[in-house]
């Protein structure tokens, strides 16, 4: 970083543009660099399964990632009606993509299995019937998909939706068929204690370039590993779509920490961001920490 505004003569918007062109390759000389002496030897460019490949060159493949998009709309129209007025708080989860790091990653190449049955030692993706969504309270842990039917998820998502099922929130989805390797929630660790260790030292420092850097570096590691052509070390779509399920199921684990806690979830969209009502700070430590949110607005529902 130092260097960087020595090249650009104390310039720190050239000097962020510099750094963030240069994130993707130096995040990678990170992680390669922490791997070595690692358990497992990884496959960076293993046969891409069927499922995996997109359709056309600007298409998508058929994996859904849960992405939520989600509101209560019983609040919504209670308020409307004049019947309910709330003060919410828009909750802002710190680094979700950082913290998704910290994922069940398959190994080696994805083979594939038919069945209803899940190995919690192995990851992937699987084709799965959903049961049925029935919580008013609480966001599908599909995050915003409207079809019914089959449809591919990832393993972040499937161990949710079992996660759900033991709580009794729904049924277990029906498992009909599996692309999977044998698994590890390590592979990235170390890279993802480098990288918070480095953002908490930037923070505590007030260097936001050095804050934004690695922002960049983790961003576009999870954007770039699929079949993107910024990224010509790694091929592996598998990865990419889980990290993004990761975040989003860690979103949704917070919102059913809130709603559990007694606070009201009034929406839940993206990565990051929680709408609540009710005293949050006694659920929820607030700063810039992994372990800790923002409040990024405050608004009145019914107002």
């Amino acid at each position: 970083m130092v260097e960087e505004l020595a090249v650009h003569g104390g310039d720190l918007e050239a000097a962020r543009v510099a750094l963030v062109r240069r994130a993707v390759p130096d995040v990678m000389a990170l992680f390669a660099a922490s791997r070595v002496g690692g358990r497992y030897e990884h496959s960076e460019f293993p046969p891409t399964a069927s499922i995996l490949k997109k359709a056309s060159q600007k298409g998508a493949d058929q994996i859904w990632e849960g992405r939520p998009k989600w509101r209560s709309e019983e609040l919504f129209q209670a308020a409307r009606q004049g019947h309910l007025t709330l003060e919410v708080t828009a909750l802002d989860m710190n680094a979700a993509y950082l913290s998704a790091l910290k994922a069940w990653l398959p190994i080696g190449k994805l083979v594939h299995s038919e069945g209803d049955y899940h190995d919690p030692k192995r990851s992937g993706v699987h084709r799965v019937t959903p049961a049925v969504w029935k919580e008013p309270d609480l966001p599908s842990p599909l995050g915003a998909r409207k079809e019914p039917g089959d449809l591919w998820i990832t393993e972040p998502t499937l161990r949710l939706l079992l996660r759900c099922a033991k709580l009794g929130l729904c049924d277990a989805p029906v498992i009909h068929e599996s692309w999977t390797s044998g698994a590890s929630e390590g592979l990235l660790e170390k890279l993802r204690r480098a990288l918070a260790e480095i953002r908490k030292e930037a923070m505590e420092q007030d260097d936001e370039l050095t804050t934004e850097y690695v922002k960049a570096m983790y961003s576009k590691f999870v954007s770039t590993i699929g079949e993107s052509s910024a990224n010509r070390d790694i091929r592996r779509p598998d990865w990419m779509h889980i990290i993004r399920s990761q975040a989003f199921a860690n979103l949704w684990m917070k919102a059913h920490k809130a709603h559990t806690a007694g606070l009201t979830v009034v929406q839940m969209s993206g990565t990051d961001e929680l709408h609540v009502a009710g005293t949050w700070q006694e659920v929820f430590s607030e700063g810039r920490e992994l372990n800790q949110v923002k409040a990024k607005s405050l608004y009145t529902l019914g107002n």
